[in-house]
């Protein structure tokens, strides 16, 4: 397989050190692709995309191709895009994202998660992209938009990741303006979650209020319905009777 790649090509992809990417990159150098059972059969890797995904959020393009394993099903195979790697700005690598960008987020909109609108220490808000990098690629270090970011906690950030990963949009078409009215990316303003008709609200009871929540839930339990549909109910008996 490495013959049939350029030097600069080679050099790219083994300078590559973080251990998942690596594991993926290593296994194609050998063997010239990786399928999703082998990820999950011989690396453990549970979810196969997100092991892709790391490759290519260094830099270096992977082709997807489906072919049918050895008991009839369909999984998918990985193979480098050498072609597709060089100059391709989507596919360029993610942009550290500075300190400074963390701070003009926090003087903006505080110390808070944008998705639990909880309010949490600094170190424990995490900087993403509004607009997946797989949909919108990345601006350099100088050009970073604090409007294109968002602060995250570690719950909501491993939430959206996995519903972006999972999102028609995402997968298909990688349309930029359905990115824009997606609840994961514009929670204050949006028209729908993951491209379904939906509205969300995520509600944390903290410090003095866990006392509440505890009589919500005994009292949801008792009316053998689950917590949401109980807290829906009383809001409709509240706004609307």
């Amino acid at each position: 397989m490495i013959s049939k790649l350029s030097k600069q090509f080679i050099e790219k992809v083994q300078a590559v050190k973080a251990k998942r990417p690596k594991t993926v990159i290593d296994h194609i150098l050998k063997h010239g692709q990786v399928t999703t059972d082998e990820l999950k059969a011989m690396h453990g890797y549970n979810h196969p995309p997100r092991a892709a995904r790391d490759v290519r959020e260094q830099g270096i393009a992977l082709k997807t191709t489906m072919v049918k394993g050895p008991d009839g099903r369909k999984i998918g195979v990985y193979s480098f895009d050498e072609a597709g790697t060089v100059g391709y700005s989507k596919r360029a690598g993610r942009t550290a994202l500075s300190s400074k960008l963390k701070k003009e987020l926090i003087k903006r909109y505080r110390s808070q998660c944008f998705i639990y609108l909880e309010t949490m220490q600094e170190r424990e808000l995490q900087v993403d992209h509004r607009i997946p990098f797989e949909v919108a690629g990345d601006a350099s270090d100088q050009n970073q938009n604090p409007d294109d970011f968002m602060l995250l906690c570690g719950s909501a950030n491993r939430a959206k990741s996995w519903v972006c990963e999972h999102c028609p949009n995402l997968l298909g078409d990688k349309n930029v303006l359905v990115c824009k009215t997606c609840y994961w990316a514009y929670p204050e303003s949006y028209t729908h979650v993951a491209t379904l008709l939906q509205r969300r609200m995520d509600v944390v009871w903290a410090g003095e209020e866990v006392a509440d929540y505890e009589v919500v839930r005994k009292q949801a339990t008792q009316a053998d319905q689950t917590l949401p549909e109980f807290v829906k109910d009383a809001l409709r008996k509240l706004l609307f009777q």
